[in-house]
């Protein structure tokens, strides 16, 4: 049994937000706040589902409020990092220091010269028929893959991470993520 097979059930009780929340991701920790609600020996989907049906009503709805407010909670922690994360943004767009705004793109110019590079090597030395280099640049394959892998995961992270800068200067806030779509959602519901 899972926490999911429960999700019908304690939503039928009342408790649409924690019913919903067992049959998602987050199944175990809802899971736990409406088992330590209802008073269960232990906190597994069988034993709950046992004391689902002589539950008191106002043990339900204290396992909803519980879970709203760990999700707010959650929500807030989440707000105030973004709100942290967006100051910095700011302060970094303000600052006029040419290293701080430069080397994300210079980063980018180097390795797309570091590829260029490369790439050259590889058609000359097919072109002079160079077996040996050949050779060595095919060993080093594992070495150049996984090299190039963490260089343009940085370089993805930068895309990402100018275009949200982009967004706070026009907008002054952040682009909404997957938490705070969810913040909505609890807020809304009240």
């Amino acid at each position: 049994m899972d926490w999911a097979d429960l999700a019908k059930q304690v939503i039928a009780l009342g408790a649409p937000m924690l019913g919903t929340a067992l049959g998602g991701p987050l199944g175990g920790a809802a899971g736990k706040i409406l088992s330590d609600a209802l008073g269960a020996s232990v906190p597994t989907p069988e034993v709950v589902q046992a004391s689902l049906p002589a539950a008191a009503p106002e043990r339900i709805a204290e396992a909803e409020a519980r879970w709203c407010e760990a999700v707010r909670a959650e929500a807030e922690a989440q707000r105030t990092a973004i709100a942290e994360t967006q100051a910095t943004i700011r302060a970094e767009l303000a600052a006029s220091d040419p290293v701080q705004r430069w080397w994300r793109p210079f980063y980018a110019f180097e390795l797309t010269a570091e590829c260029a590079a490369l790439w050259a090597v590889l058609v000359h030395e097919f072109w002079t028929g160079d077996v040996a280099t050949i050779n060595a640049l095919i060993g080093a394959t594992a070495l150049l893959v996984a090299y190039w892998g963490f260089r343009f995961g940085v370089l993805g992270v930068y895309v990402s991470g100018r275009t949200r800068e982009k967004v706070c200067a026009a907008t002054g806030q952040d682009s909404p993520g997957v938490i705070d779509r969810l913040v909505k959602a609890v807020v809304k519901k009240k």
